[in-house]
């Protein structure tokens, strides 16, 4: 049994995790997941992570599951608390001293068109929830987009990427050069789009049990 720490993506918000929670949670794993203060204009990075370390609590046996742009806030929380995982879930993957806003020219990211928001990061999630997402969306303040990303070097903690092979914001072509590049692994690949804590919750829950039990 684990704790599985779920730190949601920019915009999003902690019930995004509700699916896939309730898989876990229904094969005795607990679950920890929490708004970030996204929309707190005085919130920066260490704050975003203080809300997902002060939500584990005592709790051990943690894994940190971090989506999108909740990649710069997981190994954050890592290098505060013992994890025994970190798995980054089609995220983004900081540089020491990396503004999140540069990530995307640092690593040639390029251009994508945000007119059909349901389109580009939840083709294959049931429209009705997908639009409830997007309807729930919350903006996401200045300051821990522009601050320096504050650790030296990655955390010492064990790191999986989940690459999702039809997302259509974070390309697999292009997260497999960013991965190879920034972390030096291969990283794992789910069927599906850019949000499979959505569309795919038991596929996610398999592949997470799977780490813990060396079956992925």
């Amino acid at each position: 049994m684990a704790t599985f720490a779920l730190i949601h993506g920019g915009g999003g918000a902690a019930w995004h995790w509700d699916l896939l929670a309730a898989e876990l949670r229904g094969r005795g794993h607990h679950v920890v997941a929490v708004d970030l203060p996204i929309e707190d204009e005085s919130a920066g990075l260490f704050d975003y992570a203080d809300a997902v370390v002060e939500a584990v609590g005592e709790r051990r046996d943690l894994v940190v599951v971090a989506h999108s742009w909740g990649g710069f806030v997981g190994p954050l929380v890592c290098d505060r608390v013992p994890a025994q995982l970190l798995v980054l879930v089609t995220a983004m993957i900081p540089a020491p001293g990396e503004p999140p806003a540069d990530w995307w020219e640092n690593t040639g990211f390029g251009h994508q068109d945000i007119d059909d928001p349901v389109g580009l990061f939840m083709h294959d999630v049931p429209r009705e929830l997908a639009e409830q997402v997007i309807g729930r969306g919350r903006e996401q303040a200045e300051k821990a987009l522009v601050e320096p990303w504050p650790l030296e070097k990655w955390p010492d903690v064990p790191t999986r990427f989940l690459l999702c092979r039809d997302d259509r914001f974070f390309t697999p072509e292009f997260m497999r050069g960013v991965v190879g590049g920034r972390l030096g692994i291969t990283p794992d690949e789910i069927d599906g789009g850019h949000s499979p804590m959505l569309a795919r919750p038991k596929e996610l829950a398999d592949h997470l049990e799977g780490y813990l039990t060396g079956r992925s």
